[in-house]
């Protein structure tokens, strides 16, 4: 008995243990589920290229969905919801930011959501997208927040599956300088990865199709040069807790749809504070309902025992509600 389980530990991890295959860090090596186009823009003095990937349907219904995705994750992983929703007519828009995946890792960059929300609106200009469905995930919640706030005649909805940002985490956690948050960023393993996103995503509970987006991780991590995307991810933890969008959730005037696991408890900044603060931090079934209240035309779904990430952990929950959303649209 002791012997099987020792067998399962190590083919759960053997993925970070015994080395993760170089995927490069844009991610050349690594096969995207649909073709994938890039975008070149000049921006803070410099040639940027902003990867992204247009689904058409075969039946266009008019509807435009932009999916954007969180820190730790890339485009690649809204496959699945992708084809459902061109099978049912909705075009799909799908970009890695800046400093993400497939794009640019720039030496140098001020990253703040508005300046990722009108890249992103360069994109959907450039694609002749006029009115759109906006729906984030983890920090892509947080940027989607942002881009409904900048640009709200361009917004019909908005979606946000367990957006990071419903907290002010400065308010709490110690302040990180950027140096320090690239010093953890250097040490990062896919072993760690595992282990973090065990913990905090999934509540303990792992699944085998959970492998493929830590594998993808560690394979940038393992790439030469990974110290150009470490610095980015550092940039990017400066931006996400030094501009919340938590207190301007009130300012939204668009219908939306929060979807939110009851089991997640993600909250960045846990490990720099007492176990008294971090048993505050990352109440997922508190924090949706405030910002349910908050938000003024805003519809809650609670999934009760799902994480992190509903499209990956709990899908067939997880599509229901959002197909309804987008079926009631203009009714």
């Amino acid at each position: 008995m002791r012997i099987s389980v020792i067998v399962s530990l190590l083919l759960l991890l053997a993925p970070a243990v015994f080395g993760a295959k170089p995927l490069g860090i844009d991610l050349e090596r690594y096969e995207y589920p649909y073709p994938v186009k890039h975008l070149e823009l000049d921006i803070q003095r410099q040639r940027l290229r902003m990867a992204y990937m247009d689904v058409r349907p075969a039946k266009p219904n008019g509807s435009v969905v932009l999916l954007l995705h969180g820190k730790n994750f890339c485009g690649a992983y809204w496959g699945r919801l992708a084809s459902d929703l061109t099978a049912r007519g909705h075009r799909v828009v799908i970009p890695d930011q800046i400093g993400f995946c497939k794009s640019s890792k720039p030496a140098h960059f001020h990253y703040t959501f508005q300046q990722l929300a009108a890249n992103t609106r360069v994109l959907l200009d450039v694609l002749q997208v006029s009115k759109v469905t906006v729906l984030g995930h983890s920090m892509g919640g947080m940027l989607a927040t942002r881009f409904v706030l900048m640009y709200p005649d361009l917004v019909n909805q908005l979606v946000l599956v367990n957006p990071i940002g419903l907290e002010d985490w400065k308010l709490k956690v110690p302040y990180q300088t950027v140096d320090a948050w690239y010093k953890r960023e250097l040490s990062k393993t896919g072993e760690k990865l595992r282990a973090y996103q065990l913990k905090n995503y999934y509540d303990g509970k792992w699944r085998p199709e959970y492998d493929p987006w830590v594998d993808l991780l560690a394979g940038m991590i393992a790439s030469p040069g990974y110290e150009r995307l470490a610095w980015n991810q550092a940039l990017t933890y400066d931006m996400i807790f030094t501009q919340p969008v938590c207190y301007e959730f009130d300012q939204i005037r668009t219908r939306a749809l929060l979807i939110i696991g009851q089991r997640d408890r993600t909250a960045l900044g846990k490990q720099f504070v007492s176990n008294t603060v971090r048993a505050t931090m990352g109440d997922y079934p508190a924090l949706g309902r405030k910002t349910a209240a908050a938000i003024p035309r805003a519809t809650l779904v609670e999934l009760d025992d799902v994480g992190h990430l509903p499209h990956i952990e709990a899908y067939d929950q997880f599509i229901g509600p959002l197909l309804r959303f987008l079926a009631e649209a203009g009714r």
